[in-house]
């Protein structure tokens, strides 16, 4: 037996209503033809990564997750942080590529097996990919000697994964992608089938099944970073204990934990859809600017994600406009010239910053945003 998808009440419908919504005109805005789209996919990608990691205790910064996802080496992580985001971008990188796999895609053991042995290939101790062998336990964050849950045997983990599996493949397809999702999350979790590694494979796993059955892209489809920040991280764990109970409970109401989940679903859709409309309007306002000074079009590369906060590398622009070590040199030196970009750190540890000639274009895109707003506030 497993958890069973919740009935839908009027507010669930209007949200799920909202976020279709917003994800429908998403896509329209995430083309690939859209030239600033690949690095909006990057950092979207980064952002989901940062956040699981950050929910484990692995802090690592966006502008060094993106690093390594293009092959450089990070400004601050260290090793032991390093390994675990190297180890969820292949995963990331594997659902991306699942995302299209087309009708002959099913779930199986084997896949999710995978997806954990990705994540936690550099614990050998710890079996990755394969199911425990042995009891498993959640502890309390405020005293580590008492159990918050307890999985169920480690006899049962079998059974309860192929009803899992099976019901990926045939159960609940007329719930909504959102609630299905979130369903898989909350199963694969409390299920708890590995020595560790488990909150980050269910995670991934949400992100899975929304980017299959979604026509939006992956690197839009994950919750993580609206959960990897610290209030949302408290009431995540907070959910998971007043749905789940201190051992393996499926008869229990899910009905919470699907709310808690659309309302993260909402919440980060609003942002997706307020950065994809800060980037296109960025796009366009910087590049009309910076024309004026003679600056070329390919400088954009560098100067939007400058824009939106990032560290600007000189390998990452390289690679975005599909230039030549001594180009992509030349133009952050024009670009440091005319004060479009800020230079920090020195030899390996260079980027750049937005410059003061930046600020009148930060200014004019950003005034026009609006804080997000929780879906299930009375009188939103």
């Amino acid at each position: 037996m497993l958890f069973r998808t919740p009935d839908l009440d009027t507010i669930d419908r209007r949200v799920l209503d909202e976020i279709e919504t917003m994800r429908h005109d998403l896509r329209h805005f995430v083309r690939p033809t859209v030239r600033w789209t690949k690095m909006l996919r990057r950092n979207f990608t980064a952002r989901a990564i940062a956040g699981s990691n950050t929910i484990e205790g692995y802090a690592a910064s966006v502008d060094d997750v993106e690093a390594l996802m293009a092959g450089e080496e990070p400004l601050e992580t260290g090793d032991e942080t390093r390994r675990e985001v190297d180890g969820y971008q292949r995963a990331m990188t594997y659902i991306q590529s699942l995302s299209d796999a087309g009708e002959e895609f099913r779930y199986d053991l084997g896949l999710i097996n995978s997806l954990h042995f990705m994540i936690q290939e550099h614990h050998p101790e710890k079996r990755p990919g394969r199911l425990r062998k042995g009891p498993v336990y959640i502890t309390s964050p405020d005293d580590p000697t008492v159990f918050d849950y307890t999985g169920p045997h480690e006899d049962l983990v079998p059974g309860l994964m192929k009803e899992l599996i099976d019901w990926l493949n045939e159960g609940d397809l007329d719930a909504p992608v959102p609630v299905r999702a979130s369903m898989a999350h909350l199963n694969l979790v409390k299920i708890h089938p590995w020595a560790d590694g488990n909150g980050r494979t269910s995670r991934s796993l949400s992100t899975l099944v929304f980017s299959r059955e979604d026509l939006m892209p992956p690197q839009f489809s994950s919750i993580e970073e609206w959960l990897g920040r610290a209030q949302n991280t408290y009431r995540y764990y907070d959910v998971l204990k007043e749905v789940g109970g201190e051992v393996w409970s499926p008869e229990r109401d899910a009905g919470p934990w699907i709310k808690f989940a659309l309302r993260a679903h909402h919440m980060q859709a609003q942002q997706a859809k307020r950065q994809v409309d800060i980037a296109n309007r960025a796009w366009i306002q910087l590049g009309e600017e910076s024309a004026k000074e003679g600056l070329d079009e390919r400088m954009l590369y560098a100067l939007l994600p400058a824009f939106w906060g990032a560290r600007v590398r000189r390998t990452l622009y390289q690679q975005d406009a599909e230039l030549s070590q001594q180009q992509a040199v030349r133009d952050l030196r024009e670009m440091v010239r005319l004060e479009w970009l800020e230079p920090q750190g020195q030899a390996r540890g260079r980027f750049y910053l937005a410059g003061n000639r930046m600020k009148p274009v930060l200014q004019a895109v950003r005034r026009s945003t609006k804080p997000p707003v929780d879906p299930y506030r009375e009188g939103s």
